[in-house]
């Protein structure tokens, strides 16, 4: 594989950190440290060679794969993660449930999914190593050859395991299906050994009974006679078995409904008032759809913000939790985790180390060039400079820069470094000002 050379040809800047709180906010006495502090600085990083920085930037990244393994374990149990149990027929929508949270294609979320138990299968997003969304979906159910209680014990001993997620059921029925004895017998026996797991009734595929003459999604909620009638029963059905309930219309884009994810919103209100705060808040983020993945009209690109955006919310989230290590290995363990995963979407497949020296090849540059003055000002501590947002964009602008990486790959082209660069430092600047709100 090819790698792209550090860039070390710009100088840090001794101009003051847009991010350093105004004079003005501060006590005299610490106007006066600050000012002093700040001119020190400005002398020190002109005294610097900035080859040194850089060796310095890129020997950060010089972390073994049992390091990582150990940090992404101590990550995963601070992680804001929600496990979603999908429970509903095969083509009730429980797929594009998936696709609507995550936004990512039908083809990338089939290939996701793994066998889990006999009658279950898993989907992490982003990632297994650090999930925020995990999602297990029942196999088979209406099929008379199945075994109810049978997949009942499978849900039962999934719930039974120890888990720092929160938890949520999802029960998926057609709108125009009425043979819910299976599901309702189900809901039934998780409510009543799980009462404290939410539960929320999505009744799904509504486009299959609008009238005839309707070629679109209406406003929402919809309101035709034969929805509300079978929403009515539906809820009627499992009263006392849910806590929300929902309309949503999840199409593909071929199918020609405007828009795609219908009642996307409505999902995410009711997920977010049945969840704890930090999942979610991290839904919400996620959900973000106008500033994390603008239509590009390349899915390699399109699926990787998602990607990059999931791990961007985990480095602001990780940024301000204290654990046993310092904070750059932290974000480098989640920034391998991420080139990972961006990798295998591309059709790279690679293991830690790879990932890690494709890190500190396209990032050292970078950070010597972008954040050189922020180390200067802050040293003997640069982990004061990890805020949530600038964790956030750094890590944004380090997967933007592996897209760029992976796809020169996959056209057969020799990555460029200073293409790389030019898009790292574009999509860093415009992601800081996006994250500021998380600090």
């Amino acid at each position: 594989m090819t790698e792209p050379r550090n860039s070390n040809d710009s100088q840090p800047s001794s101009e003051p950190s847009n991010d350093a709180p105004t004079p003005t906010s501060k006590p005299d006495w610490s106007r006066q440290v600050f000012s002093v502090w700040n001119e020190a600085s400005s002398q020190l990083s002109k005294r610097l060679p900035i080859d040194r920085v850089a060796q310095t930037i890129v020997s950060w990244f010089s972390v073994s794969e049992s390091q990582v393994a150990e940090i992404l374990e101590s990550v995963r149990q601070e992680l804001p993660t929600t496990e979603a149990l999908l429970i509903g027929k095969p083509q009730a929508g429980k797929s594009s449930i998936v696709r609507g949270l995550t936004g990512v294609s039908a083809d990338i979320v089939g290939q996701g999914f793994r066998p889990h138990t006999q009658h279950t299968q898993r989907y992490a997003y982003p990632s297994s190593d650090l999930p925020l969304l995990i999602f297990t979906d029942t196999v088979g159910l209406g099929d008379v050859n199945q075994d109810t209680q049978a997949v009942i014990q499978d849900l039962i001993g999934d719930l039974q395991q120890e888990s720092h997620s929160a938890r949520v059921l999802i029960l998926t029925i057609k709108v125009n299906d009425f043979a819910t004895d299976t599901l309702r017998l189900i809901a039934q026996q998780l409510r009543q050994q799980y009462p404290n797991i939410p539960c929320l009734l999505a009744v799904t595929c509504l486009h299959e009974v609008y009238p005839a003459d309707v070629v679109d999604h209406p406003a929402y909620p919809p309101m035709f006679a034969d929805i509300n009638r079978s929403f009515a029963l539906m809820q009627q059905t499992f009263a006392g078995l849910f806590d929300r309930a929902v309309l949503l219309d999840f199409t593909l884009e071929e199918d020609g409904y405007n828009p795609v994810f219908y009642g996307l919103e409505a999902l995410r209100d009711a997920l977010s008032d049945l969840l704890p705060e930090a999942e979610a808040r991290a839904i919400y983020q996620l959900l973000d759809r106008d500033e994390a993945s603008k239509q590009l009209g390349n899915l390699y690109r399109d699926v990787g913000r998602r990607y990059i955006l999931a791990f961007a919310i985990m480095a602001a989230t990780i940024a301000a939790v204290p654990l046993p290590f310092a904070t750059m290995p932290v974000l480098t363990a989640l920034q391998v985790s991420m080139v990972t995963a961006l990798g295998k979407l591309y059709g790279q497949i690679l293991s830690p180390s790879q990932a890690g020296g494709i890190v500190s090849a396209i990032a050292g540059g970078f950070l010597a060039q972008a954040i050189g003055r922020e180390l200067i000002k802050f040293i003997p501590g640069f982990g004061s400079v990890i805020a949530a947002s600038w964790a956030a964009a750094y890590t944004w602008s380090l997967g933007e820069g592996a897209c760029v990486y992976f796809g020169d790959l996959m056209g057969g082209k020799k990555p460029d470094p200073a293409k790389i660069q030019a898009v790292m430092q574009e999509a860093f600047k415009s992601a800081k000002e996006r994250f500021r709100s998380m600090k």
